[in-house]
């Protein structure tokens, strides 16, 4: 197991990088490594984040937000759960960034009718010999874009939870294991209701991350028409990245350090979801359900890639707040109490990292 890190001096839980060449920076140390070693492995293995920004930012205007949140769940091994109005590029966003990563992309359509075995195949028979053969369904892909998901009943949407948590598929008495590095990005229209089947919970909490995306501003709207505005727009991508940095990247992001305190932290702002009275947080019968411990473990996580994204050793908890919203707000279920007084989920969690102390 990796030995804890021994600081000589607290100014880390500020945020605050240690000076090189001084104590401090010699005191933490990772076992047989050190933070500076870690710091040069992180400026390594990130060095195809800005040109995959950059590529992709060719193609997608704006939605600066959005790339970064996949990108968190890329190199933090996540799921994405996707809602905005049509029109937003969210079918382009992640396309094109498969096709920056050098993957294979696979979009599949969610309707009322469709069965389980049209997202993860099924078994076919041969009469010849008297055996059934597989046939892999569209799920056997890098990335896999399951849009508008609730238009899909419980059962259909049910046959992603094996391969999101698992990353494997079963198919009769054999297990096929997926592709990796293994997205997927599930899209919600919020416009219409009419015909969807609202998510499992069991599903919902399949998803490291919940993205809200809003409307461009005037200035990247007028961007979109001057490029776009064509009977063929030029939607081409260079390949930036390969599949393989990206699971060096995961490998690096596993050492990026995580103070105790901020730690401790993660779960206070967990748990104050489940028991807001033990924080002296008043939220009168507004919360029916509160995070998992798969949320602890997601928060950590991506806390941990946004800090690699930024090309930080250490995760500060300033990175914890930025990432809360998207990993608790699908995770906190609010009452019909909640609802009347026109309180999100969303809003839970704000009056959480508003109250909690900051370490």
């Amino acid at each position: 197991m990796e030995a804890a890190p021994v600081f000589a001096s607290t100014a880390l839980n500020s945020g605050l990088p240690p000076v090189p060449g001084t104590d401090q920076a010699r005191a933490i140390t990772y076992g047989h490594g050190s933070l500076a070693s870690t710091s040069q492995a992180v400026k390594d293995a990130s060095g195809w984040v800005q040109p995959l920004r950059h590529e992709i930012g060719r193609v997608i205007v704006g939605q600066k937000y959005l790339i970064d949140r996949l990108l968190i769940a890329l190199i933090a091994n996540g799921h994405v759960l996707l809602e905005g109005v049509p029109g937003l590029a969210k079918t382009l966003a992640l396309r094109t960034l498969a096709a920056a990563v050098q993957t294979r992309f696979q979009r599949i359509q969610f309707t009322p009718d469709m069965l389980p075995a049209d997202i993860v195949g099924t078994l076919i028979y041969n009469p010849r010999d008297g055996t059934f053969n597989p046939k892999l369904g569209p799920v056997f892909a890098n990335f896999v874009l399951a849009d508008e998901i609730n238009r899909a009943p419980a059962k259909v949407q049910s046959a992603l939870l094996e391969a999101m948590q698992e990353r494997q598929v079963t198919l009769g008495e054999n297990t096929y294991e997926l592709p990796e590095p293994f997205l997927v990005m599930a899209t919600q229209n919020p416009v219409e209701q009419e015909g969807t089947y609202p998510l499992p919970e069991a599903q919902v909490d399949r998803f490291m991350l919940k993205i809200v995306v809003t409307y461009p501003s005037r200035a990247e709207e007028r961007t979109i028409l001057d490029t776009m505005a064509t009977t063929s727009p030029n939607l081409s991508v260079q390949p930036v990245v390969t599949p393989e940095q990206i699971l060096q990247a995961r490998q690096v992001v596993n050492t990026v350090y995580v103070d105790e305190k901020v730690r401790d932290y993660i779960v206070d702002v967990v748990i104050a979801t489940r028991d807001p009275k033990a924080y002296k947080l008043e939220f009168p019968g507004w919360i029916q359900y509160g995070a998992s411990p798969r949320a602890t473990i997601a928060l950590t996580l991506a806390a941990r890639a946004l800090a690699f994204l930024n090309g930080r050793a250490y995760v500060t908890p300033q990175d914890v707040k930025e990432v809360a919203y998207d990993v608790l707000q699908h995770r906190v279920t609010v009452t019909y109490e909640a609802e009347a007084e026109n309180l999100s989920s969303r809003d839970i969690v704000r009056k959480i990292l508003d109250t909690l102390p900051v370490p």
